[in-house]
């Protein structure tokens, strides 16, 4: 009997030794997920992983090369395009008559000469276009034209002159790039850095999360200057005047 109870009571402590251990990594899973979402300044103010923030999915895989062979692949084929179209300044309907005109051909003779040289014909693949990566593509892009037209209905508006300040300085900026470069140079520029920026910085993110900070209180500080000695001095209209009294 002794030895009976004395086997009960080892089986119970073993089941409360391995609740606590499941719960003890319970917590730590919990810790470990909600670890990013800390007081720690996050670029942007960000408060998910840099692959959520690109969408998720194959896209996000690509910015962020995780296959690297396939996003060598779209780098490739991005930098062969904007070769042969504003380098070389190669007509994209010539480009794909050629193409196919040296396709058909190549096909069509090796198919005919296949009889003669007792070899199979060549196999033609179907090729036909995925919907899935289709359909994320045209999400995330609507997602992306929704925001803009977010920020620019938020800007016209005339509430944050912060905001309205950024916007017009960012678009002359741009207007100044595409008076430099053609919109397919400006494209792949916009292209080239999407597939290298967000790889180097997940890479180096404290070290760039650091220094973000410290640029971001400057600017602040530099804003809240420019604030006191310009802005405030604008004369505000009546209704604004009004609203706050």
């Amino acid at each position: 009997m002794a030895d009976h109870g004395d086997s009960v009571m080892e089986k119970i402590t073993e089941k409360f030794h391995e609740e606590d251990s499941s719960s003890s990594s319970d917590s730590d899973d919990g810790k470990k997920t909600s670890s990013f979402k800390s007081d720690k300044f996050r670029l942007f103010g960000r408060e998910t992983p840099l692959h959520k923030v690109l969408g998720g999915g194959k896209p996000a895989d690509v910015f962020l090369w995780r296959d690297k062979k396939i996003s060598a692949g779209v780098l490739g084929g991005a930098t062969a395009i904007w070769v042969l179209f504003d380098v070389l300044e190669y007509h994209f309907l010539t480009l794909v008559c050629h193409a196919l005109i040296l396709g058909l051909a190549m096909l069509f003779l090796w198919s005919n000469a296949s009889t003669f040289i007792n070899k199979s014909p060549p196999r033609i693949p179907e090729v036909h276009i995925p919907e899935e990566p289709v359909l994320e593509f045209a999400s995330a892009l609507r997602i992306e034209i929704n925001r803009a037209f977010g920020i620019l209905r938020e800007t016209a508006s005339g509430k944050d002159l912060k905001m309205f300040l950024s916007v017009i300085a960012g678009l002359w900026f741009l207007s100044i790039v595409g008076s430099c470069c053609s919109f397919l140079t400006l494209f792949y520029i916009a292209f080239f850095l999407l597939h290298t920026v967000p790889v180097l910085y997940e890479k180096y993110e404290d070290q760039v999360d650091a220094f973000s900070e410290k640029a971001t209180m400057e600017i602040k500080k530099q804003y809240a200057v420019f604030d006191e000695k310009v802005l405030s001095k604008i004369p505000r209209g009546r209704f604004k005047d009004k609203k706050q009294a």
